[in-house]
């Protein structure tokens, strides 16, 4: 494997970097970098841009407006935006229904939707678990009935993310109750304003609403929004998981956090020292960069095995487990490296209309919202436990 980056590839990272410093706009590189949610109206500006200059879907086919970029101009790309503290476009439409429509989807399908995720027209949420149907999601019991040329859509899902923004969601139902669990499933896609459909919101511990619950009622979807054929709905779910999993490590990101703790460490005091000299600290900062580049030759190999061709297994299952584990544990360090002023968090709502600001330093405004939402890093996507499960079976044949 060879990791040393070609002339073009240096041009092409300076290109991106510049990008970055002229066109990211300012708030949106403020929220991101503190590890705050960005709110809709920013992040649907940024992609405007990125769109604009042919950057929204990176890993698209070229036909259907994609860069083609080679897999490491995609990972310069990844590094520096996240250096930079530029957020990727929300992965719902880009990263996961996108692919399973170009490679599953009618040319109908294709001509409408695929323009729509480029251009921001949509945005998307996701339709998977339900309550008591979440690791073991091939149990789901949301049902669509054919009546003609149309689903009868009943049931509910749960934990879905920014729902509450979404005008669409791709949504796995079953379709046939008699046949085996994975082989009664079929991929809808649903207008979020058609009759029938009830958000509610589920708060987090980090107090702020990006989960809910979605109800549906009696909702009729044309059965042209069906992705590929009917009852066979597992397969393309599988497909879009991998893809989930794979992009899910956030290597750059971590990398920035660990950036940021040096940084901090050479500013916030302890037993009357810095705490860049605090052995205890330093050595457990350490483990986690060492753990962390680890996972981000792990994630290189893979790329390497991209380009080559290679289809993956449990790959993604891996990057998965070790890069939540590792998101997890440098926000916990962030917080405790801030003392004092690790402990006090309100959400951003809770401040409008109030003059006070957030205790302590500026850098102290976001860890801990990240640390309380990261928390269910390792459940999102599918939980650690059921990728090992994954990993054991795929790998190991037990």
């Amino acid at each position: 494997m060879d990791l040393s980056f070609s002339d073009e590839d240096l041009a092409f990272k300076a290109e991106v970097r510049e990008f970055l410093e002229t066109k990211l706009p300012e708030d949106v590189r403020s929220y991101y970098s503190r590890g705050m949610h960005v709110p809709k109206e920013l992040q649907v500006r940024w992609q405007k841009i990125l769109h604009e200059q042919g950057w929204m879907a990176p890993a698209w086919p070229v036909e259907y407006g994609g860069t083609g970029w080679t897999v490491t101009q995609r990972y310069i790309a990844a590094q520096e935006f996240g250096t930079m503290g530029a957020p990727t476009p929300m992965p719902f439409g880009v990263s996961m229904v996108g692919p399973v429509i170009y490679t599953f989807g009618s040319q109908e399908q294709k001509d409408y939707y695929l323009p729509r995720i480029l251009n921001s027209e949509d945005w998307w949420c996701q339709g998977y678990s339900e309550p008591g149907s979440g690791s073991d999601l091939a149990s789901l019991q949301t049902k669509a009935v054919r009546d003609g040329d149309d689903y009868i859509v009943n049931g509910q899902k749960i934990w879905t993310s920014y729902a509450q923004h979404a005008n669409m969601i791709f949504c796995l139902v079953r379709t046939d109750s008699n046949a085996k669990a994975q082989e009664g499933i079929s991929f809808l896609l649903i207008d979020m304003n058609t009759p029938g459909i009830t958000i509610k919101p589920i708060y987090g511990i980090d107090k702020e609403n990006t989960l809910n619950e979605v109800f549906f009622d009696d909702v009729r979807v044309p059965v042209k929004n069906r992705v590929g054929e009917e009852n066979k709905g597992w397969t393309y779910a599988k497909f879009l998981l991998g893809n989930e999993r794979s992009t899910i490590a956030r290597v750059a990101q971590s990398k920035r956090r660990v950036n940021k703790l040096k940084e901090i460490a050479k500013t916030e005091r302890v037993d009357g020292g810095l705490l860049a000299d605090d052995k205890d600290f330093m050595r457990k900062l350490a483990q986690i960069e060492v753990d962390l580049m680890a996972l981000e030759y792990t994630e290189l190999r893979m790329l390497s095995q991209e380009a080559a061709g290679k289809r993956f297994t449990a790959e993604p299952s891996l990057l998965k487990i070790k890069g939540t584990e590792i998101q997890q544990r440098l926000t916990e360090l962030l917080v405790e490296s801030l003392g004092m002023y690790g402990a006090p968090y309100e959400a951003m709502g809770d401040y409008e209309g109030r003059n006070d600001t957030a205790p302590g330093p500026d850098y102290a405004n976001g860890p801990m919202a990240e640390h309380l939402y990261l928390r269910a890093a390792t459940i999102y996507g599918g939980t650690n436990e059921i990728q090992r499960n994954i990993i054991s079976k795929m790998v190991l044949g037990l």
